[in-house]
């Protein structure tokens, strides 16, 4: 593996802990909403329930790619 492959690969996996921490917290993908006043409203389709765990996924991406300041 190349040099670049190891950092993307690094990255794809910080965004996926960083994808599990905030769906357990926030219940993302789970039948029931959480009581801690975090969690979004859940879908009763599985389908949506994927859909909102990659979009939360590409917004991982998004914040553990993004340049620091």
């Amino acid at each position: 593996m190349s040099e670049g492959n190891n950092a993307a690969r690094r990255t794809e996996d910080i965004a996926l802990d960083l994808l599990k921490f905030v769906a357990s917290q926030a219940h993302v993908g789970t039948k029931t909403a959480g009581g801690t006043g975090f969690g979004v409203a859940t879908s009763s389709k599985p389908e949506d329930q994927v859909t909102e765990l990659l979009e939360l996924y590409a917004r991982c991406r998004q914040v553990v790619e993004a340049p620091v300041k």
